[in-house]
């Protein structure tokens, strides 16, 4: 029996005591290789271009020779203004990303030892960043889709009388949400969320090219996608694979892995934030065969690439109220 990925060596190419060793100085010098890794870590002024600058390392600022602004490593990014060292933030971001299911804010926030708040923010920056890796992406070839609802629990009373029919409609909630993933086989993962499944629709029509071969379910609604792509259906009823390439495993394997990192590790999601747990699944089970350290560095470089977050900065909180 072949060894699984994550058991092997060639899956841990960094560790967390070896981010600590290194120490400050090494993170610090990380971030600016990453950031600027055309000049091999030399800062670029963000405002002008300019590759002169002087050094204010009193401070780890730059001062740019042409325009005399003042930045930083983190200035324009999704880390501006931040507040954590280096090595602390190289650190979250390792914890991050090692975590197969996924990391909640709580575990963050006691192995960091900051304010839960603190590690929320900064879990969602990291998946916000994850997410503009998809960004106007689209897929092609042997192309999955699938939905799967998630939220909207209803709790039944303590006492029978009290209790009512939890699937007629005036008794929900209005938080439930659906899913829908576009799995590209050997590709990448696309997450949409909705609030039925059948707006999946058209989300397909956008997002994967002409000429694809769809596989989806049963699901009637699907059937709207013959009129433009080769389709090939599964009965799960009957089946769940056909044994000739017609299945949708590959994008149930991803519910799976979003199902547990919601249960298992969040135990309740915001259906506002849905969206971003999601891409943050989709991220992990699309780079599942990539070791740790280039994980890290990924995720890193998509940090310093993303602009200032749009919804956690500033008085954020004052302005969702």
């Amino acid at each position: 029996m072949a060894q699984h990925f994550l058991l092997s060596a060639a899956a841990r190419t960094l560790s967390l005591t070896g981010i600590y060793r290194a120490g400050e100085d090494k993170a610090y010098e990380t971030f600016c290789k990453l950031r600027w890794p055309e000049t091999d870590g030399e800062a670029v002024c963000p405002d002008c271009g300019c590759c002169e600058t002087y050094k204010i390392t009193t401070r780890r600022k730059f001062k740019c020779k042409a325009c005399y602004r003042q930045f930083s490593v983190t200035s324009g990014t999704i880390f501006a203004s931040r507040k954590l060292q280096f090595m602390d933030i190289l650190a979250a971001v390792f914890l991050f990303v090692n975590s197969a299911k996924g990391k909640s804010a709580v575990q963050m926030s006691r192995e960091l030892d900051v304010q839960y708040k603190t590690a929320w923010v900064l879990c969602h920056k990291l998946r916000e960043s994850m997410s503009d890796e998809y960004d106007n992406r689209t897929v092609s070839g042997e192309v999955e889709v699938d939905g799967a609802y998630f939220g909207g629990h209803i709790r039944p009373k303590n006492q029978r009388k009290d209790r009512v029919d939890r699937r007629r409609k005036r008794y929900q909630t209005g938080t439930r949400r659906v899913v829908v993933a576009i799995r590209e086989r050997k590709g990448r993962t696309l997450t949409f969320v909705t609030k039925t499944e059948a707006d999946g629709v058209d989300i397909v029509a956008r997002t994967v090219k002409p000429g694809s071969i769809i596989y989806a379910d049963e699901a009637t609604h699907w059937d709207h996608l013959y009129r433009g792509y080769a389709m090939g259906r599964i009965n799960h009823e009957e089946a769940y694979s056909d044994l000739s390439g017609t299945h949708t495993n590959n994008a149930e394997s991803f519910f799976s892995r979003l199902r547990r990192m919601v249960r298992g590790q969040h135990h309740w999601v915001s259906h506002k934030y849905l969206h971003q747990y999601a891409a943050h699944a989709a991220w992990l089970e699309d780079h599942r065969r990539v070791d740790n350290g280039n994980l890290v560095a990924t995720v890193v470089r998509g940090v310093m690439g993303a602009p200032v977050s749009r919804d956690f900065s500033g008085y954020w909180q004052r302005s969702a109220a």
